[in-house]
């Protein structure tokens, strides 16, 4: 399902629902939950559909896209397993303005902890993210990357990139020192695919803003892309 509706509030535009679970559009620059007296992204559903949702998964204040919401802790859980056993395939679109020290493959390495809010990819094998990617000219110095996490590990794919030498335009964290020359962060949840009870669902959003990700150069690119899923990953 491919869908651009009506953002609500500023916060999200609803792509899908049924009777198990919800699927929106997070706008970006939105946290997940709500703190510092501002409700989250689930609060705003919430009130929107007037129910009670339960959380999946997450993405970053600075990421738009795809993002699941249980209507039951039941189906929480079901949909839960499912990520935690790698059955749920993700693809993301990045673009930076480095080029990367290589153009497509893996990225792996453990999550440490490091200074302020900011994790750092190691030789360590602890906490291990696996990433894979692809990236394409986009001219002007900006390349887009399609990401296909296989983990799912907190700002793995802000890490994974800014190792390669091709951190995020607009990335508050880390991209610091030209984070301010862009109109928000870019890293968008585009499409996402999985079985539930049987039945197969995939689900595909453009980014609805940034200046960057609605260039002719981007759109065309994307275009001719397709389906993420059937780009040429290699098996892990």
């Amino acid at each position: 399902m491919i869908a651009q509706n009506k953002t609500e509030n500023g916060y999200f535009s609803l792509v899908s629902e049924n009777e198990h679970f919800v699927v929106i559009n997070k706008q970006p620059g939105i946290n997940f939950h709500s703190e510092d007296g501002e409700f989250g992204v689930v609060v705003a559903v919430e009130k929107f559909l007037n129910i009670k949702l339960y959380s999946v998964h997450r993405l970053d204040k600075m990421t738009s896209g795809l993002l699941l919401l249980a209507k039951s802790s039941q189906v929480a859980n079901g949909l839960s397993e499912l990520f935690k056993a790698q059955q749920v395939q993700k693809y993301y679109l990045a673009i930076a303005d480095k080029k990367p020290k290589k153009t497509q493959g893996l990225i792996k390495g453990g999550m440490d902890k490091s200074r302020r809010s900011m994790w750092k990819l190691t030789r360590n094998q602890d906490n291990l993210a696996i990433t894979q990617f692809f990236s394409y000219a986009l001219g002007e110095g900006k390349r887009l990357f399609i990401v296909k996490p296989k983990t799912g590990k907190t700002h793995q794919i802000r890490v994974a990139l800014k190792s390669v030498g091709s951190a995020i335009c607009g990335d508050p964290i880390y991209a610091t020192e030209t984070a301010h020359q862009y109109d928000r962060g870019y890293l968008h949840a585009y499409q996402i695919q999985f079985n539930y009870l049987g039945q197969d669902h995939q689900f595909s959003v453009m980014p609805e803003s940034g200046v960057e990700f609605l260039s002719d150069a981007c759109q065309q690119k994307l275009l001719e892309l397709g389906n993420c899923d059937g780009l040429h990953w290699p098996k892990l």
